[in-house]
């Protein structure tokens, strides 16, 4: 009878065709490192508060001729694949913000999981870095994981190869759509997620999306698109408020037609795009006036802008976090005079060259930022146009996608540490506050010094964004109670040394009448 037990049971593990079945049968060494996914076996690595399983294929290689196309299903291997080590970052420019590289063949993940048997709810981390930089090797979650969480880091397609629209690209796609790769990839990630998390002691049916940032917008893009439907459950948006409304699939293939011109393509063929060296496309990207890169409309991925789904309630309704930080704009606003980090605007000429161009990109006049803004308000003019990038591009998007999904249930938050420390290397010297990207280090290991205070609301945020993830309730009891965001009570947490509290003064404080007015 024993032994006819044991055949059975080994039949059923090869019989197996579905994740957490596979799970429990365990690798076929025995060894508690290596898991089975729907690819293959891996063997990951053991941490020092977790497991971990690097560089992980979610989709198959980009070569040349899969450029600019959606992401296709990965690639099974034979044997034991090693997942010790993180897997290549997506081509970009080198720069305080990212990594070079010139590798296509970067469709990885990682997971990191706790040590201890049990199913942990899922949390996928996208990458910041104004989708042209970064990658999911950047995170380290230990905090994280050590709330009970399974965390998937990802990477996706930057920059012209992640989110170029061509009318070349259009016509050859059966959907009639192009640009929004890297969004795809991303879709393709959490597609992985759920095929296969159960094997990693993840609960496939507790999964939250989150990110900073172009992470942070890339999950509003999810929350919006019809293909993102049942792929997620939850989603946590920091700082990703900053476009809600996106150019057209006309106005966004006009751009990739240019872009081609630089490259060299003229003629505007694909074949031409494709044979491009990496070199070349990263040179071009350099040369036009593509920049910054934000996603598009168009009839697969995103049919209508996340402003529009949300106001119709076109979107995936699943509850939120959604917040940014006080000063959002310092970072940039630092920069903006001299790019090769030498000083912030200091005078009145350099003030008005670099606000009137940028309110004008907001159908606002020199006298309405006058009067909301008065100089006499600020220490210093670097300050005064720091708040007017900070609620112009960050604070009032974010505040419209909260007040629009708020039927689904919506936490509102502004990360407002005074003096949280600088992490980012050759910043000159300012006072930034609660700069873009502040709030990162205090949910993952950056190696940042902090003083106690700020260790208590690090240990905080932690608690309330896990504590969402697990329930969809970032409350606790015992915890600062935090009311979810109607219209009515308009209130949000502000995190900050001291005890962290509730306001409704966020409208207010970033003049949002006047950036939301129509």
């Amino acid at each position: 009878m024993q032994r006819k037990a044991i055949t059975f049971a080994k039949n059923i593990c090869l019989a197996a065709a579905v994740g957490a079945l596979l799970a429990a049968c365990g690798g076929s060494s025995g060894d508690p490192l290596v898991v089975r996914t729907a690819q293959g076996e891996l063997k990951g690595i053991e941490g020092a508060s977790s497991l971990q399983y690097l560089g992980i294929p979610y989709a198959a290689p980009i070569t040349p001729s899969l450029r600019w196309k959606p992401p296709q299903s990965p690639l099974a291997w034979s044997g034991t694949r090693d997942a010790s080590k993180f897997g290549n970052v997506c081509p970009q420019p080198g720069s305080i913000f990212g990594t070079p590289s010139t590798t296509e063949d970067c469709l990885v993940l990682n997971v990191y999981t706790p040590k201890a048997e049990g199913t942990y709810p899922v949390f996928v981390w996208i990458h910041g870095g104004a989708l042209t930089t970064g990658a999911g090797s950047d995170y380290d979650p230990s905090k994280l994981v050590e709330q009970g969480m399974t965390v998937v880091t990802i990477n996706y397609r930057v920059g012209v190869l992640g989110f170029l629209a061509h009318p070349a690209m259009t016509a050859e796609s059966a959907q009639h759509s192009s640009g929004n790769y890297g969004l795809m990839d991303q879709q393709a990630a959490l597609e992985w997620v759920k095929a296969n998390i159960a094997s990693f002691r993840g609960d496939d049916g507790n999964v939250t999306i989150a990110g900073e940032s172009a992470g942070g917008l890339s999950v509003i893009m999810q929350m919006a698109s019809p293909r993102g439907a049942g792929l997620f459950h939850k989603a946590i948006v920091q700082s990703g408020g900053y476009a809600m409304m996106l150019p057209p699939l006309s106005a966004a293939e006009a751009s990739g037609t240019n872009f081609a011109s630089v490259a060299g393509c003229t003629g505007q063929d694909l074949a031409c795009l494709r044979a491009l060296s990496i070199d070349a496309v990263l040179a071009a990207q350099n040369a036009t006036t593509v920049g910054s890169y934000v996603p598009n409309e168009d009839p697969n991925v995103l049919p209508r802008s996340p402003a529009v789904a949300f106001g119709s309630g076109n979107y995936n309704k699943v509850p939120s976090l959604q917040g940014s930080t006080a000063k959002e704009y310092s970072l940039f606003a630092a920069l903006t005079v001299d790019p090769a980090l030498g000083h912030p605007i200091a005078s009145q000429a350099e003030y008005l060259a670099a606000r009137d161009p940028f309110i004008a990109r907001y159908g606002k006049s020199p006298p309405q930022v006058d009067a909301a803004y008065p100089a006499s308000a600020f220490a210093t003019l670097a300050d005064a146009f720091d708040a007017i990038g900070t609620d112009a591009q960050f604070a009032c998007g974010g505040y419209a996608a909260v007040r629009l999904t708020a039927a689904s249930t919506a936490y509102m938050y502004e990360f407002a540490d005074p003096t949280v420390p600088m992490f980012i290397p050759n910043m000159p010297p300012h006072s930034y506050g609660a700069y873009h990207g502040s709030d990162v280090p205090y949910l993952f290991n950056f190696g940042v010094p902090f003083t106690p205070a700020q260790q208590a609301v690090s240990k905080e945020m932690v608690e309330f964004w896990t504590r969402f993830a697990k329930s969809g309730n970032p409350n606790a009891a015992g915890s600062t109670a935090w009311p979810a965001y109607t219209v009515s009570n308009d209130s949000h947490m502000s995190l900050q040394p001291g005890g962290s509290v509730v306001s409704t003064r966020f409208a207010q404080d970033h003049r949002c009448a006047l950036w939301n007015a129509s």
